[in-house]
């Protein structure tokens, strides 16, 4: 083989490598319609007391004109995804004063408060902060022969209006909306569904040792579940670490799960609270002894205690485990002086 057919193979095979390097390097990437990559964003959605959430990541809205024309109304695209202006002081939202939240029509992106709101005599709704930084974002826009900061929303890359810099304290800001281009959700309606999404949540409380740890747990938990931690099961009130850990007062470190059933089942709790201790240790779990180290479900409701019952049957079938199962399942803390109100609020040392 000549000393030129060698060099152009081993640049072959460097070039080869090269590029399946870059492929791997790149990492997954995720495909939406059109054959196009997928682009991510960061902004704040709205949680259940109308303020901004953490920072989150989420896919950005990329539709084709035809699909944006299906959903929005002529007036609504030709602001929004044609740049256009509404005239001034025909907007539906310039005069609205009602508590509440402003988003993108488009993709529902939260994008102003009415605490924001003033008036600028303008003739177009006004704003002097946005609802998230992260959820505007601002271009320049040269198109009348100036320079104006233009804004856009971040999830969709709707048009919103323009930015100046001669608004009120604290900011100095005046976000100059189009009024076609919002949706809004008054504050009553976010406090209403707040109050229909509590009526709507179940408690279950689970003991499998140190309730730090079962908490750490439970708390990977996704759809809308909280966590609480305390002593449960005892025989007088106000216990504290030291009188539990005299074996005395019977109570027993606990969690209790606040969470949405129709987002998260009792049997995935109950799947987590077995898979996640040894059910058979009695008074026990790994370093920690003691009667209030015991395996322990209590349930809320009568269907709580059979599906309780229904699993743990289910485990001892299975033959997981070469010995007796000794977890406790016993009703949810009740008054005084049978069972004891969970003591919340506690934080590690």
């Amino acid at each position: 083989m000549s000393g030129g057919l060698k060099f152009a193979l081993v640049i072959l095979v460097v070039v080869g490598t090269i590029a399946v390097w870059v492929k791997l390097t790149k990492g997954p990437q995720v495909s939406v319609a059109g054959g196009s990559q997928a682009e991510t964003i960061s902004a704040r959605l709205l949680d259940k007391y109308g303020t901004p959430t953490e920072v989150q990541i989420m896919q950005k809205v990329v539709k084709s004109d035809e699909e944006w024309k299906a959903l929005l109304t002529p007036e609504q695209y030709s602001v929004a995804r044609g740049k256009g202006t509404e005239p001034p002081f025909c907007g539906g939202f310039l005069n609205n004063k009602e508590p509440g939240i402003y988003s993108c029509v488009c993709c529902g992106l939260p994008l102003f408060s009415s605490g924001a709101k003033f008036e600028s005599g303008t003739g177009w709704p006004s704003f002097f902060e946005s609802f998230a930084p992260e959820n505007i974002t601002e271009k320049e826009d040269r198109s009348l022969g100036i320079v104006r900061a233009e804004i856009l929303c971040t999830r969709c890359d709707a048009h919103l209006g323009h930015v100046f810099k001669d608004g009120p304290k604290p900011t100095g800001l005046r976000y100059c909306l189009n009024s076609v281009v919002l949706s809004f959700t008054p504050l009553a309606k976010i406090k209403a569904d707040r109050s229909a999404s509590a009526a709507k949540l179940e408690k279950a409380t689970f003991a499998a040792g140190c309730f730090w740890h079962v908490e750490k747990i439970f708390r990977q938990v996704q759809g809308g579940a909280s966590t609480q931690v305390g002593y449960t099961d005892g025989t007088y009130a106000n216990p504290t670490y030291e009188s539990v850990c005299s074996h005395k007062t019977g109570h027993a470190e606990a969690v209790e799960v606040t969470y949405d059933p129709s987002r998260v089942s009792y049997d995935y709790l109950l799947n987590m609270f077995w898979e996640n201790h040894d059910p058979t240790s009695i008074n026990r779990q790994g370093p920690d002894i003691g009667t209030q180290y015991r395996s322990a479900i209590f349930y809320h409701t009568p269907g709580q205690e059979a599906a309780a019952l229904a699993s743990k049957k289910r485990l001892e079938e299975s033959g997981v485990y070469q010995r007796p199962i000794a977890t406790q399942i016993v009703p949810a803390a009740s008054p005084p002086p049978c069972r004891l109100n969970f003591i919340f609020d506690l934080k590690p040392e």
